[in-house]
C-alpha cells in the first residue's frame, strides 16, 4: 500500500532545498494543503520555459509554449482549483530538474 506526502509539506520541502543552492523558488499559486496537484513552471534567464507536472510518481514536461503559458495554467487553475503552482528561475530549462525532484508518494509496505 502506498501513501502521498501532504502537499503543501512536500512543497515547502522542495522550495527549501531548491532555495538552497541559490536558486529562486516561489508559490505563484497556493492549493490544497493536504492534496492538491503541483505544476512547476521552470524558468531561466533567457525567458525560456518549461512546465513539469506530475505522472504517477513521476515528473514529465508538459507541451507548453511560452505564448501559450498563461491560458494553460489557467486552464490547468478552472479545472482542479486545489492545483499548486511553483516556479523555479534555473540556470537552463533544458537540464533535466524532474529527475532530482523526487515523488510525493511514500511506500509504506513492510516487509515481512
Amino acid at each position: 500500500m502506498g501513501a502521498r506526502l501532504k502537499t503543501g509539506l512536500w512543497v515547502r520541502a522542495v522550495i527549501r532545498r531548491i532555495s538552497s543552492d541559490g536558486t529562486s523558488a516561489m508559490v505563484l499559486k497556493k492549493g490544497d494543503e493536504d492534496a492538491g496537484a503541483v505544476l512547476i513552471v521552470l524558468r531561466d534567464r533567457e525567458d525560456n520555459i518549461a512546465v513539469l507536472r506530475e505522472n504517477g510518481s513521476d515528473w514529465v514536461r508538459a507541451d507548453v509554449q511560452k505564448s501559450g503559458l498563461e491560458e494553460y495554467l489557467e486552464r490547468q487553475r478552472r479545472y482542479d482549483p486545489d492545483l499548486w503552482l511553483i516556479e523555479l528561475e534555473v540556470r537552463t530549462v533544458e537540464t533535466p530538474l524532474e529527475r532530482t525532484l523526487g515523488s510525493r508518494r511514500a511506500d509504506l509496505d513492510v516487509m515481512h
